[in-house]
């Protein structure tokens, strides 16, 4: 082979090795816009979970507030219609007993009255 017929084989390898790099070049280029549009779309997506994230931790603490206010409102009213129905029970109950005292007494009078009169016998 020639030395000329050489350099010019070695011309075109060199020509296509160039290309090659070229390409190579176009890649890394093409590789990190991709990248860099992966790295925007991941802070984009993160940026909307954390203000997701705010958004859930705002309405757990006002779902938790007024589930607090309602249990306390609750917990009042109970309280206020328990102290009524003992009332009302200790009323009643003092009512009765008035009342059975009454009766025991208008009793205790009759069998009184009933054993003056010495015709009638009482038995039990």
């Amino acid at each position: 082979m020639k030395k000329e017929h050489m350099e010019v084989l070695l011309e075109e390898i060199r020509g296509k090795f160039d290309l090659i790099l070229e390409g190579h070049d176009s890649l890394h280029a093409k590789m990190d816009g991709y990248r860099l549009e992966s790295n925007e779309k991941h802070d984009l997506t993160a940026l909307k979970i954390n203000a997701l994230k705010d958004r859930i931790d705002s309405v757990e603490e006002k779902l938790t507030n007024r589930i607090d206010s309602v249990e306390e409102k609750l917990t009042n009213r109970i309280d206020s219609v328990e102290e009524k129905l003992t009332n009302r029970i200790d009323s009643v109950e003092q009512n009765l007993t008035a009342h059975i005292d009454a009766v025991a007494a208008d009793l205790s009078a009759h069998r009184a009255d009933t054993e003056a009169h010495s015709r009638y016998q009482i038995r039990e």
